[in-house]
């Protein structure tokens, strides 16, 4: 092995690459792997990771269940003769999430070719028993960004049928797999102090495991547009998802509160899900007017939407990092944030933080902001600050190569006692 250049093989299952914080990652860490002057290859399922022409990609064929333009479609015979899809479409259609599970298995036959002599497998997330199998071959480590316990348990005490329990929990069920496989690994990567102590505690592995590299904020695509004007009254969230982690209900709520004294206006970047529980809550609340979903919207009209808005809010229950916040503070607006999970380790002292689920907090808060735009402008430029001097993704590759090395050597010391 070269001791300065590695090759480098990046696993992820699901790698939306404008969406969702493991594309996001993935896309962002093998750009400045890449930079460094690695040789990096990612093996990825669906979708399209968008990544750069230099960097090389092997996709994995799987039937894509979740594609939403072609939600849960039923797969052809030909493709159910083959044993994996027949795994993975007998998983969806009894209420489970397969994906992690199946890509694993179609990632070890990739990587099981004599040809592929990586120096080390960096797992994005799946922590399938294919990752497992893998990293008895090779060095092997995997990032955690959150424990998927507290989507489960969230999502369990969201519902009061026992029915609906099930669901989640049928949904939930890789979760076993994944502290299995995780409790193999030598070293493990996660992205804040409260995702490592939150891992630990819920999967059982030892805190000394853990290596903490905090995600880097792309600047070149997220950054200030002064030249536009921040419409007064006017908030941004930048995710729609209609689940409990998220906490869309309780700005949703907020937004009520605020209403009756102020003439605000709420931008949620993304999809309005049809009779969904956010589209109810709305209608229920009758302040359909005061909300407007933008839909899918290219990068360009995103960063606009966040230079109009005199605030950024972030309601999430929990998160292990919190992409969105440091997205908007790279964009130089001020931000509103909850206490959940990792996001005062991003926000620190450059934004306002209220505590999590209580809608009468953030709507103080965003009333604090809209009435006092000269302080909202110091948050603005605090936040921005913050994030050229901590989170840069050149900084935290520098520190994921450091672990390579680390997990290179406990495999090597393993292969040889």
């Amino acid at each position: 092995m070269n001791t300065d250049t590695l090759k480098i093989c990046l696993m992820s299952y699901r790698s939306n690459p404008h969406s969702g914080g493991q594309g996001v990652y993935l896309k962002n860490l093998s750009r400045a792997l890449k930079d460094l002057g690695h040789d990096v290859t990612v093996v990825t399922g669906p979708p399209d990771p968008g990544l750069d022409e230099d960097i090389a990609v092997l996709r994995v064929p799987c039937l894509d269940l979740y594609n939403p333009e072609a939600l849960f479609r039923i797969p052809t015979l030909a493709e159910l003769s083959r044993p994996v899809n027949l795994i993975e479409w007998l998983g969806v259609s009894t209420t489970g999430f397969p994906e992690p599970f199946t890509f694993g298995l179609r990632a070890y036959r990739i990587l099981a070719h004599p040809g592929n002599g990586y120096d080390v497998v960096h797992d994005n997330q799946s922590l399938s028993y294919g990752v497992w199998t893998i990293g008895r071959r090779m060095p092997t480590v995997a990032t955690i960004h959150h424990p998927v316990t507290v989507d489960r348990d969230l999502a369990v005490r969201s519902v009061s049928s026992l029915w609906k329990k099930m669901k989640h929990l049928r949904w939930h069920s890789f979760v076993r797999m994944q502290k299995m496989v995780a409790r193999t690994l030598s070293r493990i990567i996660t992205v804040s102090e409260k995702a490592c102590r939150d891992i630990s505690r819920d999967f059982l592995i030892p805190g000394d495991r853990f290596r903490v590299i905090a995600n880097g904020i792309d600047l070149k695509r997220f950054h200030p547009m002064p030249e536009i004007p921040r419409k007064e009254h006017r908030i941004i969230a930048t995710n729609s998802a209609d689940t409990p982690l998220k906490g869309l209900h309780y700005l949703i709520r907020a937004v009520a509160l605020v209403a009756v004294q102020r003439p605000i206006q709420l931008r949620i970047v993304g999809e309005r899900r049809k009779d969904g529980d956010v589209d109810r809550l709305i209608r229920s609340l009758g302040i359909g007017p005061r909300i407007r979903f933008t839909g899918r919207i290219g990068h360009s009209d995103f960063v606009r939407e966040y230079a109009k808005a005199s605030a950024a809010v972030i309601p999430s229950v929990y998160e292990g990092f919190g992409l969105p916040v440091g997205e908007a503070m790279a964009c130089g607006v001020p931000v509103i944030s909850t206490t959940g999970g990792a996001l005062p380790e991003v926000v620190g002292d450059a934004g306002i933080l209220v505590p999590p689920a209580d809608p009468e907090a953030l709507a103080e808060a965003i009333v604090t902001i809209v009435d006092h735009p000269g302080y909202a402008a110091a948050l603005g430029r605090a936040g921005r600050e913050r994030v050229q001097r901590r989170f840069t993704w050149r900084r935290a590759a520098e520190r994921t190569v450091d672990v390579y090395r680390e997990v290179i050597c406990d495999h090597h010391r393993f292969q040889t006692a």
